[in-house]
């Protein structure tokens, strides 16, 4: 079993390279970078200003890890560090033209002029594999004491020590790193969180501007949230402050407010916002449909199999027939007018927002009535054909009645394709339904993929296809195991032998 996880964890790690790299590749190569800011309102805004224009282009196409560029004023700066005598300044004369030309050729840049001011910039076209050093090399960031180098805080303590912190409680807590709390604990699930290692996918751009790609994807939604907190002098602070995330600031940018309320040099915090990320909010209606449908279609489907032929099974079968060849989009306005009259389930996600029960209750509902159908198709056909199995005929022969048949054999191995379902319904479920969560107004993950492609935000395409393939081969890896335990006689080897 170890050597089998061991390599199979392995063959997964492979394959996530695989087809992210491929996807990498195709958009980098085959998507013309032009079409970026095709629809881009700042782009139509600054038209008028070549140079603006340029600078802004420019600017996210580095941002996209496309180009390595320096306008004049980081141009001037560059050389004078490479060539501190060579007194270059930003004229447009041929003495400072030789002494940009001398660096760029050192560097592998080209120089080139703006349309309007004629300023001197630079620009290196970044070869495909440096793109893919640059996109693999800085995609996990592990925090440590020596991360944070700030000349105006020399004498900076640098340790990891758990102790309990007036603001957050026991807490792994860290100086020198860039997080202050290194691992922590609350009641929000996982319910033990950390900040030592950080998977960083980019920049989102020209969509979601300037913001991480894994902040995009799994950063908390909607409005900010107060809280109370107590910092180390006793006093007690209502703030929005997302203390958990609490990151280093150099004293030369540091506020004096944030200073006073926590007394360190950690007073880089962003707001707490109330609802759930994009993934979040995907997974928490997912999940819910999951549970709905497996709960729904198993029990239906062996009450089925067990009345084969009689009133409740050509019900059910005329059920399953007319949901399967009625359109997906008229199932969810079906359901979600009758959810809305009869029981007053909000018929819009923003109604009452994330952080009431009801506007969970319909798209989850509708979510897992989706998926009854195929499932009970399955589960009863399986069932069936157990039905009919020699060892169900030695059962009767025992004399074991319908329900000891049922309980202790059909269902048992019944459960072996139950278990190997769940793989594709997780990868369903955290993929979002883009059609349900459109007409609900959900901000979740359905929509993003196909947004993000239309946007051209080769960014967040990359980062969502890097997820969804680490989530696709941990479900199917999480599939085998689960197989495993249920049915002892199902063997996972390595090498296929058994």
């Amino acid at each position: 079993m170890k050597k089998y996880v061991f390599f199979r964890v392995l063959r997964s790690i492979i394959s996530v390279f695989l087809v992210t790299t491929l996807t990498f590749i195709i958009i980098y190569s085959l998507v013309p970078r032009r079409d970026v800011f095709k629809g881009d309102p700042m782009s139509q805004k600054l038209a008028s200003t070549p140079d603006a224009l340029l600078n802004y282009e420019y600017n996210g196409y580095e941002k996209m890890n496309y180009i390595d560029f320096k306008n004049t004023k980081d141009l001037v700066t560059a050389v004078e560090k490479k060539y501190p005598k060579s007194g270059v300044t930003t004229a447009h004369t041929a003495a400072n033209k030789a002494i940009l030309d001398k660096w760029a050729k050192a560097n592998n840049f080209n120089i080139r002029r703006y349309k309007i001011s004629k300023d001197f910039y630079a620009v290196r076209e970044l070869p495909l594999w440096e793109r893919l050093g640059r996109f693999y090399g800085k995609m996990i960031q592990i925090d440590h004491p020596w991360r944070i180098h700030d000349k105006n805080n020399p004498n900076l303590p640098r340790y990891e020590k758990i102790q309990h912190d007036p603001t957050v409680g026991w807490a792994l807590v860290g100086s020198g790193t860039k997080y202050r709390y290194q691992i922590y604990f609350n009641g929000s699930f996982p319910y033990i969180h950390q900040n030592i290692i950080k998977f960083n996918l980019g920049t989102s751009y020209p969509t979601y501007a300037g913001n991480p790609v894994s902040e995009v994807i799994g950063g908390r939604q909607g409005e900010q949230k107060t809280q109370q907190i107590t910092t180390k002098n006793g006093k007690k602070y209502n703030t929005a402050d997302d203390v958990y995330l609490r990151a280093y600031q150099p004293r030369g940018k540091q506020d004096s407010m944030e200073k006073e309320i926590y007394g360190d040099d950690y007073v880089n915090v962003t707001p707490e916002l109330q609802d759930p990320s994009m993934l979040g909010t995907s997974f928490r209606a997912g999940i819910a449909a999951l549970i709905i449908a497996y709960g729904l279609s198993i029990p239906m489907a062996i009450y089925m199999a067990r009345r084969k032929g009689k009133l409740f099974d050509k019900i059910g079968t005329g059920f399953v027939t007319v949901m399967t060849a009625v359109p997906t989009l008229a199932i969810i306005y079906v359901f979600r007018y009758l959810f809305a009259a009869a029981f007053k389930w909000p018929d819009s996600f923003p109604t009452l927002g994330a952080q009431a029960f009801s506007s969970w209750i319909s798209p989850a509902v509708i979510l897992g009535i989706m998926n009854v159908t195929g499932l009970i198709i399955w589960f009863r056909r399986y069932i069936i054909d157990q039905q009919s199995a020699d060892y169900i005929k030695f059962a009767k022969a025992k004399g074991l009645n319908e329900s000891e048949i049922y309980t202790k054999h059909i269902f048992k191995n019944a459960s072996i394709p139950i278990v190997n379902g769940i793989p594709g319904s997780i990868i369903f479920t955290l993929g979002g339904a883009t059609m349900t969560e459109e007409i609900f107004a959900m901000p979740g993950m359905g929509k993003m993929l196909p947004d993000a492609i239309i946007a051209h935000n080769n960014t967040v395409v990359i980062g969502l296809v890097f997820i969804f393939t680490v989530i696709a081969v941990l479900s199917v890896l999480l599939g085998d195991l689960l197989m495993a335990i249920v049915d002892p006689r199902i063997k996972l080897s390595a090498s296929g032998d058994d």
